[in-house]
């Protein structure tokens, strides 16, 4: 991939993407707060979440779901010259996850649709981690140009 330029026609259904993992910390907690302006209590009130099923502070489902930004993976400098656009994206968020997880991205191409000269790429997104427990599940849709 390395100096490679990647276009529609370069993906295949099963590829898989690597993302590198993240273990959680107060600073992305933080950091997530100022730029979402979330102020929920469950993410950021110890107190308040000792009386929750959780017990402690659980780290909000879309800054889960950020850690799995194509962006971050290792495909993202070959498709610079071939994204159109970051269509959609879903995520369900299946667990908890708490200051200290250390969380594994992946992401796997999981449809193809060509549209004349570009394409649409989809790609499941997953987040297990360091038990190896699925904590959410997703998916990006991507335009993308052809190669011709």
């Amino acid at each position: 991939m390395e100096g490679q330029q990647w276009y529609f026609e370069d993906f295949r259904l099963g590829q898989q993407f690597s993302i590198p993992a993240k273990t959680l910390t107060e600073s992305h907690f933080l950091l997530f707060a100022a730029l979402s302006g979330d102020q929920y209590p469950l993410h950021y009130d110890e107190e308040y979440c000792k009386k929750t099923r959780f017990g402690k502070r659980v780290a909000h489902g879309f800054l889960i779901n950020m850690l799995t930004a194509l962006g971050a993976s290792n495909i993202s400098q070959a498709v610079e010259e071939a994204m159109i656009a970051f269509l959609s994206q879903s995520s369900r968020f299946l667990k908890p996850a708490f200051i200290g997880d250390t969380l594994r991205p992946r992401l796997e191409v999981v449809g193809l649709v060509p549209k004349g000269d570009k394409g649409v790429v989809e790609i499941r997104s997953t987040v297990t981690n360091q038990r190896g427990e699925l904590v959410l599940e997703g998916s990006h849709t991507y335009l993308l140009k052809s190669r011709g």
